[in-house]
Parts: C-alpha cells; structure tokens; sequence
C-alpha cells in the first residue's frame, strides 16, 4: 500500500504509540485521521500536522454511532480510506483475588470493550466502507493494523483483562485475513514490547527499570517512533497479512515481585 496522498485513521492517534504514528505518516505525505477522546490534544495535533492533510474526529471507539460518525467525517474530506491503525487502548493492573477485594466485573468489561471489542468495532465499520472502494495501484483496498502486546503471551500478576484483550487480537488476526482475502484487504498485528508510552509511565519506577534491564538487546525500552516504523512498512509490504509481529527486543516478561 502506498502512504503518500492515501488515508489513514490512526485509533489512539494523539498519544503514545498512536501519535507516533500519526505524525510518521504524516511525514510520509499520507492523509491522517486521528481517532481519539482527547480533544485539546487531538485538536493540537491537528495544527501540528496541518489541518488541510489531517482531521480529528472525537470518537469512542465502542460505539457503533461514533465510529460510523468518523468514517463518514473521513470520506468527506478524503474520499477514500486506505489504511487503519488500531492503536486505542487501555491498561489495569488488578489482581483478581486480594484479602481486601475481588476484582470487579465492570472493569474487566472495560478492558475488553475497548481493547478488543473496539478494535473490532472500528475494522468492521471500515471494511464495510472500503469493500467495493476502487483498488489502488498495489492491488489493495484498505489495510488493517492492529495493537497487541507481549502481554498476550505472558502478561504479568495482575494483567488478566489486559492479557485477555490483547491475546483476543492476536487470535482474530489470520482469520480476519482470511475473510477479507477475498475483499483484497490486508490485517496484521504488532505485538509491542516495553515502550515508553503513558501506560508504562503509570508503572512503578523499579517495575520498569526491572523490566528494563530484562530486555536482552537492546537493553532499553521500546521507543514509539520505531513501533511508527514497523506500520510504515507492513503497510507498504503487501505480502505480509495474518500473522503478528512482536516488537519487544526479544523480551520475554519476568515474573515480578509479588508487590507489583
């Protein structure tokens, strides 16, 4: 797919891995809509980028209504709609059993509506609207990337409902691939790592440094821009559908202390 003077929403777009992505593709010459509850900072990015290449749209990703109210915004200014990052999400460190307390069902709904649930919400809203769109020159209609995380392979003590929403991406991404095969659209997952993002910064400073010094090379975390570039190129290599792609420097998540 090519990203110069295509379209791309970026779910999450105005912080963290999001915003990172957005502005790569904004210097990519890609059109860019930012998906996000954060109106002062989406608005501001907005200014950022150029409001004539960019577009904010105020959405809540778990609903039908808002998401539809996005993609309608989007076609109107762009006409078309090439590309999705899915970058939207949430984080809770929880245990679900303490001396104190159990943990409560609304919030590990939470996590799951807006991790995967939304996730879902926004790709089959898109696909619907990309499915009889004009083909580009690569052959494509509309390429989907997903957000997963190490943690869907081995979450840490308290990380149940982020695991769980995690590995629900990486579990529906070969058989979106195979479904949208015959709409010649493209899915992939990206299973990042450690990244210094506003989720890891809510972390104790020891929990991430321990972390830290447990990724094998390079020792360090992950930082957003590279995570931009891992989407810049699945976007543009059109042989990789259906599979997920860890970014993590080969880490492998260690047991934390029992006080995390």
């Amino acid at each position: 797919m090519k990203i110069k003077d295509h379209t791309f929403i970026v779910t999450g777009g105005a912080s963290g891995l999001g915003e990172a992505t957005s502005k790569h593709l904004s210097t990519q010459g890609a059109n860019v809509v930012i998906l996000d509850m954060n109106q002062e900072k989406g608005e501001q990015l907005v200014k950022e980028l150029g409001p004539s290449r960019t577009l904010f749209c105020n959405t809540d990703i778990t609903s039908e209504d808002s998401v539809k109210k996005a993609i309608k915004d989007t076609i109107t200014k762009f006409k078309a709609i090439h590309g999705v990052v899915n970058c939207a999400g949430i984080a809770v460190a929880m245990r679900t059993v303490t001396s104190r307390a159990v943990f409560p069902l609304d919030v590990f709904n939470k996590v799951l509506q807006v991790n995967l649930v939304g996730t879902f919400n926004v790709i089959r809203l898109v696909a619907d609207q990309t499915k009889s769109q004009a083909l580009t020159e690569s052959g494509e209609r509309c390429v989907f990337i997903m957000t997963a995380s190490v943690a869907a392979y081995d979450g840490q003590q308290g990380q149940s409902a982020y695991s769980a929403s995690k590995g629900g991406i990486v579990g529906m991404t070969l058989p979106l691939a195979r479904e949208f095969a015959s709409l010649s659209m493209r899915i992939m997952s990206i299973a990042p790592g450690t990244f210094w993002t506003p989720m890891v910064a809510m972390l104790p400073e020891d929990a991430t440094k321990k972390i830290a010094e447990n990724i094998p090379f390079p020792r360090r975390m992950g930082k957003p821009e590279e995570f931009a570039f891992l989407v810049q190129h699945i976007l543009e290599n059109t042989y990789l559908n259906g599979d997920t792609i860890r970014l993590d420097g080969s880490v492998r998540l260690p047991l934390l202390p029992s006080k995390y």
